[in-house]
C-alpha cells in the first residue's frame, strides 16, 4: 500500500507539544479517521515481505487522544457515555455495506475499518484502527482491539480476545489472516500472527512468549526480538500441557500449559466449520 501523504502532516503534528496543536491538526486528524474507515490507510498491511508496520497510522490515532476533550458522547436518552471527543462510535450505511450489527449493546469505534457482509453479534467492540475484512464474523463478548488486522472470512467465536497494540508505535499489530476460525474463550496478544485458514481451538490463549509445539512438522514456533510469532497457514491449535522441570515438578506431578498444533486443516475440518457458511 502507498504511503498517503496524509501522514507526513500527522507525523509533524505528533512532535508538536499540545499547546501548539490548532486547528490545523484538528482537520487532518478528522481526515485521516475518513482514511481509515475507508480502508486507505491501515496500521499494518500485508507484503512481499510479510506484514509491514505503519507507525504514522498509531502516532495519528495517539494524536487523536491528545486532541481530543472529554466530554458526553450522545447515545439517547437511555444511555450516556463520556469519552474523547475525538473518538464517538461509529455510524455506517448497513445497508450498503449489507452490515448485521445486531442490537443489544454492539459498539464500533470512530477510525476503525469495517468491510461488507460483516455480522457483529452483541456485545461486542471494535476500537480505532482495527481492520475487518469483507464477510467477517464478530461473535458474542468478542474484542477487536486498537490496531488488530482480521482477514476475511474470519469467525471469532463468543469471547474471543483479539489484543491491541498501540505502544511501542513499531511493532506489529495482531494479525489474523483470511478464514480462520477462532475458537470461543481464545487470546491473541502481542503481535501474534495467524495464518490464513488456520483452526485456533476454544480457550487457546498466545502471546509474544507463547512457544508453540508442531506436532505434524516436528517444529517448534516461538517470536523473536525481530520477528513476531506466527501460527502456519492451515494449522490447527488447540491447548495441551508438557511436565513441569525440577524434582519438585516431578514429585507432585506438575504439568505446564502448552499449545499443540496436532494437524493441518483438510477436508474433515472444513467440514466441521461449514457451519460458518449457513450462520452469515
Amino acid at each position: 500500500m502507498t504511503r498517503h501523504p496524509l501522514l507526513d502532516r500527522l507525523d509533524e503534528h505528533f512532535q508538536r507539544p499540545p499547546a501548539e496543536l490548532g486547528a490545523d491538526a484538528r482537520e487532518d486528524f478528522e481526515s485521516f479517521l475518513k482514511l481509515l474507515e475507508t480502508g486507505a490507510v491501515r496500521a499494518a498491511s500485508p507484503g512481499p515481505d510479510g506484514w509491514q508496520v505503519e507507525p504514522s497510522v498509531k502516532r495519528g490515532i495517539l494524536l487523536g487522544f491528545r486532541l481530543g476533550t472529554n466530554g458526553e458522547i450522545d447515545a439517547g436518552p437511555a444511555l450516556q457515555f463520556s469519552d474523547k471527543d475525538t473518538y464517538p462510535a461509529q455510524r455506517f450505511d448497513v445497508v450498503e455495506r449489507n452490515l448485521r450489527i445486531v442490537p443489544g449493546g454492539n459498539s464500533i469505534r470512530r477510525g476503525a475499518y469495517v468491510g461488507r457482509n460483516v455480522t457483529m453479534m452483541p456485545p461486542a467492540f471494535v476500537n480505532v484502527g482495527a481492520y475487518v475484512g469483507d464477510g467477517s464474523m464478530i461473535d458474542s463478548h468478542a474484542l477487536v482491539g486498537s490496531c488488530a488486522q482480521i482477514g476475511e472470512g474470519v469467525h471469532l467465536s463468543a469471547s474471543a480476545q483479539i489484543g491491541g497494540v498501540l505502544e511501542p508505535i513499531g511493532q506489529t499489530p495482531v494479525v489474523v489472516e483470511d478464514g480462520v476460525l477462532v475458537g470461543g474463550n481464545t487470546g491473541l496478544y502481542e503481535g501474534v500472527q495467524v495464518g490464513a485458514g488456520a483452526v485456533i481451538a476454544a480457550g487457546v490463549v498466545i502471546t509474544a512468549s507463547t512457544p508453540v509445539f508442531d506436532l505434524v512438522r516436528e517444529e517448534v514456533y516461538r517470536s523473536t526480538p525481530e520477528e513476531p510469532l506466527r501460527i502456519p497457514e492451515g494449522a490447527v491449535v488447540i491447548p495441551g500441557s508438557r511436565p513441569a522441570r525440577g524434582e519438585f515438578a516431578r514429585e507432585h506431578g506438575l504439568h505446564m500449559a502448552a499449545l499443540l498444533i496436532i494437524k493441518y486443516r483438510d477436508e474433515k475440518t472444513d467440514d466441521r466449520t461449514a457451519l460458518e457458511d449457513l450462520l452469515r
